[in-house]
Parts: structure tokens; sequence; C-alpha cells
């Protein structure tokens, strides 16, 4: 008797197009950056989409309630477009991604209260299994900013729905430093945030010329 059943494939055989994530604490300008390369350079992106996220705004209602679901809807988003980014040919930016959801995100939910042990751990499994299914980014640009600088810029952005809180940003900044100081394989461009230019329009050509000598290392 024939089987039905189809061999199990790797989701992405091969890495096709190139992979940037863009990370930094809150307010550092991840997303304004990802549109200034998009408007200036030949790039698809991977956005945050808060308003379009599910568990978003039930999360900030109900933290504790909505923690888990929350995040598994954000790995699952920062992979899909992963997904979708590696099987195309134009190299995609994420203004943020996968490792800053789990390592930074939902790191800090857990030291928060609002994930359990066991729902942290499976974060981390889901993770895990996603970064065995895609490889990491090819390259890591990342905003940095003194904490006054981040803070002034988080009160400045005003967002209707926000999760983490003015006190979180100092344990954010730790917790986004402490992953990157595991990255070993990727290489980091370190880009200053601080300076007058909330806007990258002085920095976004220079940031587009570096760029194809960092995927070469």
């Amino acid at each position: 008797m024939k089987s039905r059943c189809s061999p199990i494939h790797s989701p992405v055989p091969f890495a096709v197009a190139k992979l940037i994530a863009i990370v930094g604490n809150s307010g550092a300008g991840k997303t304004t950056l990802t549109r200034q390369l998009c408007k200036h350079g030949s790039f698809v992106t991977g956005l945050e989409q808060i308003a379009e996220r599910p568990f978003q705004a039930l999360f900030a209602q109900e933290l504790y309630r909505y923690a888990l679901p929350n995040q598994i809807d954000y790995l699952l988003l920062r992979a899909e477009q992963e997904w979708v980014i590696r099987q195309g040919t134009v190299t995609g930016i994420q203004d943020g991604g996968l490792e800053m959801d789990f390592h930074v995100f939902a790191r800090l939910f857990f030291e928060k209260g609002y994930l359990s042990h066991t729902e942290y751990q499976l974060c981390a499994r889901l993770y895990g299994f996603f970064r065995q299914l895609l490889p990491p980014p090819d390259l890591i640009i990342h905003l940095v900013a003194p904490l006054e600088v981040i803070t002034q810029r988080y009160r400045r952005r005003n967002r209707s729905l926000e999760i983490a809180r003015l006190d979180d940003l100092a344990r954010m900044e730790t917790l986004l430093r402490d992953w990157l100081r595991t990255v070993t394989t990727t290489p980091v461009l370190v880009v200053n945030a601080e300076a007058d230019d909330p806007t990258y329009t002085q920095q976004v050509e220079r940031i587009l010329a570096e760029i194809p000598s960092l995927f070469s290392q």
C-alpha cells in the first residue's frame, strides 16, 4: 500500500535574500531607520505592526492574561516575516525582530511576572525551534543612545498603545546588551542614535554604503 505521508522538508533549504535586523531600545528609532533605508535603498520590510496585532490591545488591558498569546503571536509574526523575506531576492529589514521579541521582551515580561516560568519556557522552545529552521540575520544594526535620550524620545513619540513602561527602559537596555554580547557569527553595525538627527536623514547614506561590505564578513 502506497503511503500518503509526504516527507518533511526544511522550510528554508537555502537562504536567498539577506536579512537585516535593526535593534535598539524602545524609542531609539528602529522603525524610523527601517523606513529611511527603504526610502533610499532597495529593501523589503518586516515591521512590528503594533496596531494590527490581535492581542496587543488586550495585553495592555490585562497583562497577566494575554502576555503569552501576545508573545507567541509576535514570535510567529517575526518568523513568518523572515520566511517570506528569505524566499525572495530582495534584502529585507526588520525593526526589531525575532531576537528582540524573545531575548528582550519575553524576558522582560517573565521578570515582571506577566509570563510564568512555564510560559517563558514555551516561548524559549518556540524561539529555538524557529532558529533551527531559519538562519539568523545576516546583519544587525544596533542603535545606541544614552538612557536619558531614549527616555525623551519614548515620551515624545506618545504612542496610544505601549506595553513597555518608562521604568522598563533601563532593564530593556541591559537585556539587549546581554543578548548582543552572545552574538558571535553575525556582524553588528553600531549606529549613534544620540545625534540630533531623529529621522536618520544625515546617516542613512553612510549606513547604506557600509551594508555591502558587512554582508561579506
